[in-house]
Parts: C-alpha cells; structure tokens; sequence
C-alpha cells in the first residue's frame, strides 16, 4: 500500500461479509491478542468474525449501518452504529450505539477514524437519535483518548465475556 493513497469511504454492500470480517479480525489481534490467553481468544475470534460468525450476521441485518474506509481497494478501517441494547444506564428512547470503530494500525493517525466518528455522528443526528453511546474495553487507553476528544463521556460500566472470565467495558455517551 501507498503511504500517500487517501482512502476512500462508502456503505457497506453485501460482498463486505467476506472481506470486511478477516480486516476486522487483524485489528482485534493486533490490539488485543497479548491481554488474553490464545486458545479462548482465537476461540472468541472465530466466533465474532469467522465465516459464519456474529459480524458477518450484523452485516446481514438492516437495522445496523456500516461505513467503510478503503484504499487500494481492501478495506482499512469500518464503523458500526446500531441500535442502543447494553445493559447500562437508562437510554433515551431511539438511542444509537456507534458499535465499533476499527482502523487497521497502518493506517492510525492519518484521520480514518476521527471521519467514521463524524460519519457516525451525522448519520444518528440524521435518524433523529438524542443519545449517541459506546463502549470500550477498559484497558484500550487509545480509544479512551480519542473519544474523549470526540465529546464521549464515561456513563457506566458493562462486562463481556471471553474464554469463561468476565472483564469491564466502560460505557461512554455523547448526547447530540
């Protein structure tokens, strides 16, 4: 890839469920494969983004928009908002949850996220959304940065699951 190719931004279509999964799949390992034991993470892995898995579903599901960073033609980062369901505080009735921003690491610092965040705000603005939330695994300190700079606010907690152990997310809110 060219270090001066800009990328290039659209909505998610339907032949995105086999490129956009393994894109995803490379971010998640590259940001958090070291905080996890291997065998449960890969397991969790395969499960949210193999063939079959909950990403591909979500890009299936016409309640969820997907906007999709590329260049050269393969995807570099995505973004996914959809309706508010944690658990967690008291929503707003229509709140929206900006589910996922991922950037590939070659990728970070050069505005890819920072104009998926702007996409995301817009489009819940443009659905009449009052609250837009997030949540964030706690020990993702970059992400907490970012979106603190994006007007985010911490709210609450929540917890996942992975390879049988509970860990925190924290839930972050930026009213519209």
């Amino acid at each position: 890839m060219q270090e001066d190719t800009h990328p290039t931004y659209r909505d998610a279509i339907a032949s995105d469920a086999k490129t956009l999964p393994p894109m995803a799949r490379r971010v998640f390992i590259d940001t958090f494969a070291h905080l996890f034991e291997p065998t449960a993470f890969a397991a969790f892995c395969d499960t949210a983004y193999g063939e079959s898995g909950s990403m591909v579903k979500d890009l299936g599901d016409n309640r969820i928009l997907w906007r999709i960073a590329e260049a050269a033609g393969h995807p570099v980062g995505y973004a996914k908002l959809r309706p508010w369901a944690t658990p967690g505080p008291d929503a707003a009735p229509g709140a929206l949850e900006l589910q996922q921003i991922y950037v590939t690491a070659e990728w970070h610092g050069k505005g890819v996220a920072r104009e998926l965040m702007d996409w995301g705000i817009s489009a819940a603005r443009q659905l009449d959304a009052t609250e837009l939330y997030l949540t964030v695994f706690d020990h993702n300190e970059r992400a907490k940065a970012f979106y603190g700079k994006c007007g985010f606010s911490e709210v609450g907690r929540c917890t996942f699951t992975l390879g049988g152990k509970v860990y925190d997310d924290r839930i972050w809110l930026k009213p519209l």
